[in-house]
């Protein structure tokens, strides 16, 4: 599906983003692996070459905008092209308006949406040159829908949709395309905030058993399956649009 193009990805190291990158690795494009920890990276890279794929990896802190868009470009420049950009990596805090810092909202405007913007900037200069690409942003399906205390969360995730539709117009006439992937409960870490909001672990699983119509956490790969659709050319007259996989919960 993906045979001969190259694939960026950056929170890869765990969840969502680990899937994302095994999943396109596996369909045949060559899939640079970046994550803030190295050594998650490298792992991730490591099984992935024991099976035959193509694969580098990289630590990378997509708060330094300069390493950030160094690492895209190094990546097109390396590998002769960039087809594939799925920009993941983000930040959940829990809270409503006063209990949020204002740190803590500056963190997540940071990762959530300004991190997003530098890497698909990076991106979209190789993508035009080669006449084309998928840039997939990780937003939520908070991005559409309120979640109760989580305002620094449902801000950013919302932002996160209404930039890549922007983005989406602007870019349509050079065959670049710009999606929001945007999951409900996939049942990782990064539920965290989720959980502490929420008064704990069992808390949380009764949330989704009552309030996600299919009545259930959905999986990661659930997700690696949507990205695969948005990366490849089953999407190719399909821009600007935020794909939810949710289990109904935002119906």
């Amino acid at each position: 599906m993906l045979q001969g193009r190259v694939a960026f990805v950056t929170g890869a190291g765990s969840g969502i983003g680990r899937a994302s990158a095994t999943a396109m690795a596996r369909s045949g494009a060559h899939v640079a692996v970046t994550d803030l920890d190295g050594a998650k990276a490298a792992r991730v890279a490591d099984d992935l070459l024991e099976e035959g794929c193509q694969v580098t990896s990289l630590a990378l802190d997509v708060l330094d905008d300069e390493a950030l868009a160094a690492a895209i470009e190094k990546t097109a420049s390396d590998l002769g092209r960039l087809d594939v950009l799925h920009s993941h990596a983000g930040y959940q805090i829990e809270g409503n308006l006063e209990q949020v810092s204002l740190e803590d909202m500056d963190m997540s405007w940071r990762l959530n949406v300004r991190a997003h913007f530098v890497a698909a900037r990076a991106a979209v200069g190789p993508m035009k040159t080669q006449g084309g690409g998928s840039i997939i942003i990780t937003s939520s399906n908070s991005g559409v829908q309120y979640d109760r205390e989580m305002i620094a969360y449902a801000t950013t995730k919302h932002a996160i949709v209404a930039m890549t539709r922007q983005m989406a117009a602007d870019y349509a006439k050079y065959k670049v395309r710009f999606n929001s992937l945007c999951p409900g409960f996939i049942d990782t870490p990064f539920n965290a905030g989720f959980e502490k909001q929420m008064g704990g672990r069992s808390n949380l699983e009764g949330y989704v058993a009552e309030n996600v119509p299919m009545g259930r956490w959905g999986t990661s790969d659930e997700i690696a399956d949507s990205v695969l659709f948005l990366a490849s050319d089953m999407s190719s007259f399909m821009t600007g649009h935020a794909l939810v996989i949710d289990g109904g919960e935002c119906i």
